[in-house]
């Protein structure tokens, strides 16, 4: 194993090599860890149960010390098995009634991925007027950022924080002050991924009238656009109301006609359209029965 530090007390295997530069400071990081006592097989913590990895940003959520060191030489993707003395690890006293004192620990860890959040991090916590004193660029990675952050949280279902991160990201595009038409433009082509991906996340959360808001607010800023008009199609749709989803989505297929989904979608519309005639049809055919039957004397 490497000798990290040089002085024994953090010690790496890489099993799996990554990619890309090594982790950053203040990095969040997607994780999956194991982390074992010396001579036992069983894990007496572990993230590898969970459905997806565990994000956990540098400096807050990662307090031990040897891990937080041993996260910034990982890269992307790596597996690595780091094995930390007491000193770097729960020290002399450990950490009853699961840690005994002066324990060696052995951490098993895979860096999923990792954002480098440390700018967006600090962005935030800037009032209004000193964000506006940062040239557009800076805004936008913090809003790419965020969006990241987001749909990450999107593929991992957890769409109520995907939700926020995205809101997040379109307060910030709004609060920023600027008179310069160029610097407008940037700004609304910003805002129309995060209008889609909020739009979708609506529909995730069954929410269809909010989805459809966002989807019209996509639309303001192109009118063709093929994902907004997919979107209100579906909005529509589960509003039950048909013909304004057929509407939307022939607008769409007439900008992709050979769209799989756009198509697809088409005909579940015409057929649930179908059945609610239907419905509607044997409604007023008992109605009219029951008017036309004899009253009984």
């Amino acid at each position: 194993m490497e000798d990290v530090l040089g002085d024994g007390g953090i010690l790496k295997e890489v099993i799996q090599s990554g990619e890309g530069p090594p982790v950053p400071e203040n990095a969040s990081i997607l994780i999956h860890y194991s982390a074992f006592l010396e001579y036992s097989d069983q894990p007496f913590e572990t993230t590898t149960r969970c459905k997806y990895p565990r994000m956990m940003k540098l400096g807050r959520d990662v307090t031990l010390f040897g891990l937080q060191l041993g996260l910034l030489t990982m890269k992307k993707g790596e597996f690595s098995r780091f094995l930390f003395q007491p000193d770097y690890a729960y020290g002399d006293l450990g950490c009853p009634p699961f840690i005994p004192a002066a324990a060696e620990v052995l951490y098993e860890v895979h860096i999923v991925d990792y954002f480098d959040s440390a700018q967006m991090d600090d962005f935030i916590a800037l009032s209004l007027e000193e964000q506006n004193s940062f040239p557009l660029s800076t805004l936008l990675k913090v809003v790419d950022t965020l969006r990241g952050f987001g749909n990450r949280c999107f593929n991992q279902s957890n769409y109520y924080n995907a939700k926020d991160r995205y809101k997040q990201a379109v307060r910030l595009l709004g609060n920023r002050e600027t008179q310069n038409d160029a610097d407008k433009e940037t700004i609304q082509t910003a805002l129309l991924p995060l209008y889609l991906n909020i739009s979708l996340t609506e529909l995730r959360l069954d929410s269809p009238h909010k989805a459809l808001k966002y989807s019209n607010k996509a639309l303001e800023i192109d009118r063709t656009n093929t994902k907004a008009l997919f979107r209100c199609g579906q909005a529509y749709l589960d509003l039950h109301e048909y013909e304004s989803a057929h509407r939307c989505l022939i607008s769409a297929q007439a900008k992709k006609p050979f769209d799989v989904d756009i198509n697809n979608l088409l005909r579940r519309v015409a057929m649930c359209y179908k059945k609610s005639i239907d419905q509607q049809k044997e409604l007023y055919s008992k109605m009219f029965q029951h008017l036309r039957s004899p009253v009984k004397q």
